[in-house]
């Protein structure tokens, strides 16, 4: 197109900022020529004015063309780990995979997800000098919190939504404030429909999902949660449990599709075959690593140490010798050279505005120390000494008051240290990365004094005192600033000091991320400027340019030390210049003809971007360019390229010098500049698969899987080196061997401040040869740099041991899987190059994590497309998985003060799940190899392992290879053993039923309760018997024992005139807590009805709760409903008309208007086994079950809980439960009745508006017994956390309470009655009170604690024997321990055995088997729409295969065991203890072995703070865990890693698939049990409305 001409000022502002980020991306080539100008082309085409032709210049001549070609093509493919070997490795590992793998599945995120991961259009104000600073500010991480705390429900956010793919749709999506902007949200183009491959795979009973019945209705929580699903239907399994039949259809949601593709996709065999199945104890072990046989070994001789060259004095070029220490050096050059310059440092624009000539460094100096010595301190009794340690806080733009104050300290005897300025007033620690860990250093130091400039101690935050504050982390310390100080008197002298004392100490970080003080003595650091000078040539006069951090490390060595001890000028060029004008270091050694330069290769790299400044300059002056991080192998690249481009500028080869260093051992080695014999520099191309296994192989150069590797010069004058082995005691490695460097010398550091221990292993080193002797007298330093000696004492690095990974026999390092991961297409991804990559322990080995900052015009789609090929690379190249992949937003990880990636806060931040990521991958299917061989069932095995359990406790003699391995011993065998021999078999009893001690009870002669109820009414009519309670604790309505009989009588006549019906009739109770549902159930009673109780649906969720009363109204055959004005409205209501016709319901009778007609004469049943109620309730496995009670089993019941609970007319109890199945129905409605004790009711709902009302009332009514559900225990337990001091002032107290029992149908959860026995032990509430009880449908009342009962005990098991189905008692705190507490004592007349629920084999006492009960309050059976008991008969009539082949046993399908304590009984028997582990039919078998979901689930919930719920279920083999989010969206990311690291660590299972919901979606029932398959159906019918679902690879 023609020349343009364009006024740039003229432009908007906007554009002009993005013009500026264009450029900056080209000057750090994260963009190339081509595609810079394109982009500015489109940027300024609406501005353009036309050129007249012929006034625009020509058309470059055709070399000129070629030569811009060239520098396009040199800026487009170099960067600092480019390597054109690499990126054709990946390239073809790539288009190999490509033909082979499936497509993986995308993961599902809700769309407000991405406004904080995804893209952004412009970035308002991110100049170039901005990179220190966070793209996202305070202002816009609050707008990622979910919709500013208002989140708009009513917009469809389901990542399946197709309207997210229109642009027009986008527009009218949902209004979003000011911050969000500039944010695009991309429709996913991933979304078009999958194969729906599950059709035909699914499982009848896995149809819909079934209604939560027993839902508390007026808890907004509960309603919430069951809310998420609108299921209308009831289905029937073949066992006979009602489960919901479905009106339409199989419905099947896209989760299904994708988790079959991830299916598809796991199929490929990444990991070993695993070894053959084992059976015995060791079955849990982790499978070890095995050593590949082909791995090539070391074949060399076994290294001598290799001396440096002589360190000879004095040099020729100083021809009065070297300065005898670095104070001389300074009085010698601030003396006789005072008008000198020292230092010069470049301003913002790039010119050399501010100068320290060696006069004046001399003159402050000497100031400094004498105000410190003399001055600083010493009215506030504060003052310095020598040897005390100061901080020097000084900004990387101000080299002149550091260099002032740090000779200032060492002039003084006191010793500094540096670091770097806090910046705690930041929004965010990614601009802080690491400064807790410098504040703990200061502290260990008894730093008290920090020593800074005027302009940073203005920009300090301060108080409103106006003190600085104490930093995060950091002790509180005094600030003196080191400007404007008054002169030393004339007498003054600095003080005399030993050369073996400390002359400062230089902070690093250690592999663990702890921060650590390298102790340098005054001796060390003479030496090491020595050292340097004659290794680097220095002279005085010379002009240096440094790039580097003066503070430390290179920087502060070359300098500020030596710089001084030479007389040398040095030209300091701020980090933040170096963004704006990368060139800007190579002008000045240009414009000052410097001899030396000291940068990195990233100033390389971005110096050769910097096209336009190349043509002036010049390096004809330059003798050596050090090359600071030449020990980095990617290095090579940035210096042959720069050599390349500047050969023709007068940069001779000779003059790059790579050197190599350690904070412990100081300088390495380095590359001698001016070298002439041929040894002085070598390369070697290198196999990465050998040095992966630690030995040297030389590769072909065209190899793709080779590295190739630049000497870092040679030993250092008057030191000596040698390698040694990684791991284990220091052995000298071989020739070829790859090994830590370590260095004796007299330049090192001493010590690491305060740590003997560590210090002694990294500072006293003492190689061994093979055999053990020592190989040398001498102590050497670890240099933490791994590599091997080359000829002539040339120094090869290929890694530190900071980036080290071990993943099984291998060793690779970070730098090169940084390289593979740019080498696929990392203009695209990758934003400026920023890569973390590092290992987390899982499953006693390293897994590797990458994180990378992703460009802003990412879509989901491409990122992930991406995210798979770099798995698909490292694979290839470097034979190993990729644990985890996350992409953040640009310029989001933590940095370090000169911006680069602080892997160790990014480390710790990913841990502890803070990092956010926009993106993750996790893929731990590919990459742990090592879990535990899986278990396999082998017919009769079971039957040998119990013969081998009994063999070893002695019951009979016989040794475990006398032992038939196939199935023909039978379990009798296994029992007449036991007799013989006396061994105990797991068998439990409560006390006897007997008559004895009540016979003067009048209740003991009436069979049925009508009758007890009656009699009562007329013996104590006005004995109160039941008193309801509200929210505010006033008795809200009260009955007596003849008010409720005559109101049951009333209820019996509306029965019998208005509703018709006959004996044996059910009628549907559905009333909300409270009396007048005890009423009604005594008015079918009376009558011959038999009552079923229905929880009311929710007035503000009867969309999914009025299906449920539906269903169990159809279920339960019931003819007629019985309930209040109220609810009869409501089923009348439009809303409840659209759900369920209101024609279609039985006929409805209103107890609100009752007869005043007496009962002609109240029923009796013609015998006690007739169906006296129906109990109806869901399982945790979504089963609806309803059992039938008889008139028997309900007295006996009742008068096994009066004999347990002590209960008599003159007790009161406390309920504060659900009254609508279990035994919380027979607590609210028939306990009363039969003891005559007066039930003090408390709704629930009453708890959820004032959690203190349960426990108020207790305290007011002085109650002995009360009885709650975990739902209620939980809602005080968090509501009252903060008020037991409020409840204790206003008279709360629970000395009275003697037992709290909890109902439920569970394993006792002991975290949280431990947690309300602490809380509210303030209050008096004694610890034993506290138990729990045990209930299942076949039986709702196994166990109950009575106050007279003994002690509830605990166990501790092993849960890995568990999971195999054994129970090994291990002490408290022992590894993989779980603490079960026992589940209530047996109720009087219940006998309990533990069977094999396979062969029905009675078990031994503490083995794990189904519990089995025989007592005369048994279930009679199941009610079902078929009336066909023979499908479950077993269940309540089953009989042992041993032993008591006679008694009858209803099955309860829970897994426990029985075990004998040392307590005693009433009756003087010791105590057998049962303990409820789990129920059978909700159990997890995966890799052949059982897990709990509770278990698993108690795993996830430790994993992350923000976790406030979980579950977990299983799909096709796949484990799936849900989590709910107690946080903001952005956050839901974090989770999953770290719930894939809980699960691996503690249950050796691998997470498919991870779930993040929020709060309130995992569905809950009354007694606050998970509905894990109401959550499963849900998950797979796509309505769970997920914030985030991850699919682990």
């Amino acid at each position: 197109m023609a020349d343009i001409e364009v006024d740039i000022t003229l432009l908007p502002e906007d554009v002009r900022e993005k013009l500026a980020e264009l450029d900056l991306e080209l000057s750090e080539g994260d963009i190339t020529r081509k595609g810079y100008e394109k982009k500015k082309t489109r940027l300024l085409t609406p501005y353009m004015k036309q050129q007249p032709p012929g006034q625009g210049p020509s058309a470059p001549s055709p070399s000129t063309a070629a030569q811009r070609k060239a520098q396009r093509r040199l800026t487009r493919e170099d960067n600092r780990y480019h390597s054109e070997i690499r990126t054709e490795a990946v390239m073809q590992a790539l288009a190999m995979h490509n033909k082979r793998v499936p497509v993986m599945p995308l993961p599902s995120k809700r769309t407000s997800v991405n406004y904080h991961g995804q893209q952004r259009r412009e970035r308002h104000g991110d100049s170039s000098s901005d990179d220190d600073d966070s793209v996202f500010d305070e202002e816009h991480s609050r707008g990622f919190q979910r919709g500013g705390n208002s989140r708009d429900s009513g917009a469809s956010s389901s990542s399946y939504s197709d309207a997210g793919a229109s642009p027009h749709h986008q527009a009218q999506e949902r209004p979003r404030s000011q911050q969000f902007g500039n944010f695009i949200i991309p429709g996913n183009t991933a979304r078009h429909a999958l194969a729906d491959v599950m059709q035909n795979s699914r499982h009848s009973h896995h149809i819909s999902q079934p209604p939560d019945v027993t839902n508390n209705a007026k808890s907004l929580r509960q309603a919430d949660r069951v809310g998420r699903y609108n299921q209308s239907s009831v289905r029937i399994t073949t066992t006979g449990n009602v489960t919901g039949v479905e009106d339409d259809g199989p419905r099947h949601g896209k989760v299904s599709a994708k988790i079959q593709q991830l299916l598809n996709t796991l199929k490929r065999p990444k990991r070993r075959p695993l070894k053959e199945y084992f059976m015995d104890e060791d079955e849990h072990t982790l499978e070890m690593p095995t050593a590949d046989p082909n791995a090539p070994k070391p074949e060399g001789n076994e290294l001598t140490p290799v001396p440096g060259e002589q360190l000879v004095f004095p040099l020729p070029q100083i021809p009065s010798g070297l300065p005898h220490n670095l104070e001389a050096a300074l009085q010698r050059y601030g003396s006789s050279s005072f008008k000198a310059n020292a230092v010069t440092v470049l301003d913002q624009h790039g010119k050399p505005s501010y100068n320290l000539t060696y006069g004046k460094l001399l003159s402050r100096t000497q100031k400094i120390a004498f105000n410190l010595l003399h001055k600083v301190g010493h009215k506030e009794g504060m003052s310095i000494k020598l040897g005390d340690r100061v901080a020097l806080v000084y900004p990387n733009n101000d080299p002149i008051s550091f260099i002032c104050a740090f000779y200032g300290c060492v002039m003084a005897g006191v010793v500094p240290v540096p670091v770097e300025v806090p910046l705690t007033k930041r929004v965010s620690d990614r601009h802080d990365a690491g400064g807790a860990g410098v504040g703990f250093l200061l502290g260990s130091l008894s730093v008290c004094w920090a020593l800074t400039s005027e302009a940073c101690f203005k920009g300090l935050p301060k108080s409103s005192s106006g003190e600085v504050i104490t930093f995060k982390g950091w002790p509180k310390l005094n600030w003196f600033v080191t400007e404007n100080l008054s002169k030393p008197t004339k007498d003054w002298q600095p003080p005399s000091k030993g050369e073996d004392v400390p002359a400062y100490i230089e902070y690093t970080i250690n592999k663990d991320g702890s921060t650590v003080g390298v102790t340098v003595t005054r001796n060390t650091m003479f030496c090491h400027c020595r050292t340097l000078t004659v290794g680097c040539n220095y002279s005085e006069g010379e002009v240096m340019v440094c790039v580097l951090d003066f503070k430390r490390d290179v920087g502060l060595w070359h300098g500020i030390l030596c710089s001084v001890f030479n007389g040398m000028h040095v030209i300091f060029i701020p980090y933040s210049l170096m963004k704006v004008d990368p060139a800007s270091w190579m002008k000045m050694v240009t414009k000052y003809k410097a001899c030396v330069a000291v940068v990195k290769s990233r100033d390389m790299h971005w110096g050769l971007l910097a096209q336009k400044d190349h043509k002036d300059i010049s390096f004809t002056s330059l003798r050596m360019l050090l090359v600071a991080d030449g020990a980095n192998p990617w290095s090579l690249t940035s210096c042959d390229s720069f050599l390349s481009a500047f050969q023709a500028k007068g940069l001779k080869a000779d003059a790059i010098c790579p050197c190599a260093s350690s904070s412990e051992a100081l300088t390495v080695s380095v590359r001698r500049p001016g070298r002439t014999s041929s040894s002085a520099t070598g390369r070697g191309i290198l196999s990465m698969q050998g040095l992966s296994f630690g030995v040297v192989r030389v590769d072909s150069e065209n190899s793709l899987t080779s590295l190739t590797l630049q000497d870092c010069g040679q030993v250092m004058p008057g030191a000596v080196m040698v390698v040694i082995r990684l791991e284990g005691a220091p052995y000298l490695c071989k020739t070829d061997e790859v090994g830590e460097l370590c260095v004796c010398s007299g330049y090192t550091g001493a010590a690491y401040w305060g740590l003997q221990g560590l210090s002694t292993a990294t500072f006293q080193v003492q190689p061994l040869h093979s055999d053990g002797r020592l190989a040398a007298d001498k102590m050497y330093v670890r240099t933490g740099l791994i590599g091997f000696l080359g000829p002539g004492g040339l120094v090869f690095v290929c890694g530190s041991k900071e980036g080290l990974m071990q993943i099984a026999t291998r060793r690779h390092n970070t730098d090169d899987i940084i390289a593979t991961v740019l080498a696929v297409e990392p203009m695209k991804f990758i934003y400026r190059g920023r890569i973390a990559v590092f290992s987390i322990s899982v499953l006693k080995d390293e897994r590797i994590v990458i994180i990378a900052e992703q460009r802003p015009d990412c879509t989901e789609e491409e990122s992930f497309q991406w995210m798979s090929r770099v798995l698909q690379a490292v694979d290839s190249i470097h034979q190993v998985g990729v644990y985890c992949l996350a992409l953040v937003p640009p310029n989001y990880l933590p940095k370090t003060p000169l911006g680069g990636i602080h892997l160790y806060e990014t480390k710790k931040k990913f841990l502890e799940g803070s990092l956010h990521p926009a993106n993750v991958l996790m893929c731990p299917h590919t990459c742990v190899t090592n879990l535990p061989k899986p278990r396999e069932f082998h017919p009769g095995m079971q039957v040998i392992n119990d013969l081998k359990s009994l063999i070893d406790r002695g019951a009979f003699d016989a040794s475990p290879a006398d032992l038939p391995f196939h199935s023909d011993v039978t379990p009798s065998a296994v029992h007449v053993g036991n007799i013989v021999q006396g061994a105990r078999m797991a068998w439990a009893q409560g006390r006897d039923l007997g008559i004895g001690e009540e016979d003067g009870d009048a209740s003991r002669k009436h069979q049925f309760l009508t009758e007890i109820l009656r009699w009562r009414s007329q013996s104590t009519p006005d004995h109160i018997m039941f008193t309801m309670l509200n929210a505010r604790m006033q008795p809200h309505l009260t009955v007596t024992c003849s008010q409720l009989h005559k109101r049951a009588e009333r209820i019996g006549c509306l029965l019998m005139e208005k509703g018709g019906l006959n004996t044996g009739d059910h009628v549907a109770l559905i009333y909300p807590p409270g009396i007048e549902l005890i009423a009604a159930f005594y008015g079918c009673l009376y009558v011959g009805c038999v009552p079923v109780t229905i929880r009311p649906p929710h007035p503000q969720n009867v969309g999914s709760t009025l299906p449920t009363v539906r269903m169990i109204v159809e279920v339960s055959k019931s003819v007629a409903i019985l309930t209040s004005t109220f609810v009869i409205k409501l089923l009348k209501s439009k809303e409840a008309g659209a759900i369920v016709e209101s024609k279609t319901w039985p006929k409805l009778l209103d107890t609100d208007d009752l007869p005043k007609r007496k009962l002609a004469a109240v029923y009796r049943a013609p015998t006690p086994e007739m169906i006296c109620y129906l109990d109806f309730s869901v399982s945790t496995t979504g089963m609806l079950a309803g059992v039938k009670m008889s008139h028997a089993a309900a007295t006996a019941l009742c008068r096994a809980q009066k004999l347990q609970c002590e209960l008599y007319p003159s007790r009161d109890v406390a309920l504060c439960l659900d009254p609508y199945c279990g035994l919380g129905l027979v607590l609210w409605c028939l306990s009363s009745v039969y003891s005559g004790h007066h039930s003090i009711l408390i709704p629930p709902s009453e708890v959820e508006t004032n959690p203190a009302v349960w426990l108020s009332s207790v305290s007011v009514y002085k109650v002995r017994d009360t009885f709650c559900s975990y739902g209620v225990m939980e809602l005080c337990t968090r509501g009252l956390g903060t008020s037991t001091s409020a409840l204790k002032a206003k008279g709360v107290n629970l000395v009275c309470v003697r037992a709290c029992c909890v109902i439920a149908e569970e394993r006792p959860r002991i975290q949280l009655t431990t947690s309300f026995t602490k809380l509210f032990a303030s209050l008096g509430l004694s610890p034993r009170a506290v138990s729990t009880s045990f209930g299942c449908r076949v039986n709702v009342g196994i166990g109950l604690q009575g106050a007279s009962c003994p002690e509830p005990t605990t166990v501790y098991v092993d849960l890995r024997a568990l999971r195999n189905d054994r129970v090994t008692l291990v002490e408290k705190g022992s590894p993989h321990s779980l603490c079960l507490m026992e589940s209530g004592k047996l109720l009087p007349g219940v006998k309990v055995v533990i069977a094999n629920p396979e062969t029905k084999g009675q078990c031994a006492d503490s083995h794990l088997g189904e519990i089995w009960v025989s007592s005369p309050h048994s279930a009679t059976g199941y009610f079902t729409i078929y009336g066909d008991d023979s499908l479950h008969q077993d269940h309540f009539d089953s009989r042992l295969a041993t032993g008591d082949t006679q008694t009858s046993y209803a099955r309860t399908g829970f897994l426990g065991f029985i075990r004998r304590t040392e307590l005693t009984q009433s009756d003087g028997e010791r105590h057998d203890a049962i303990f409820v582990v789990g129920g059978l039919d909700e159990t997890i078998v995966l890799r052949g072995m059982r897990y709990h979901p509770i278990d698993v689930e108690t795993s996830v919930l430790r994993a992350h703070r923000k976790i406030c719920e979980c579950a977990v279920f299983t799909w096709t083999n796949l484990l799936v865990v849900v989590v709910e989010l107690d946080g903001n969206e952005n956050e839901a990311l974090d989770l999953v890693p770290l719930v894939t690291n809980a699960v691996l660590e503690e249950h050796y299972l691998i997470v498919g698939v991870v779930v993040v919901v929020d709060p309130g979606v995992i569905p809950i029932n009354s007694r606050g049990e998970k509905q894990r398959m109401h959550l499963r159906d849900g998950f797979l019918a796509d309505q769970l409305d997920p914030i985030y679902v991850a699919y682990n690879m």
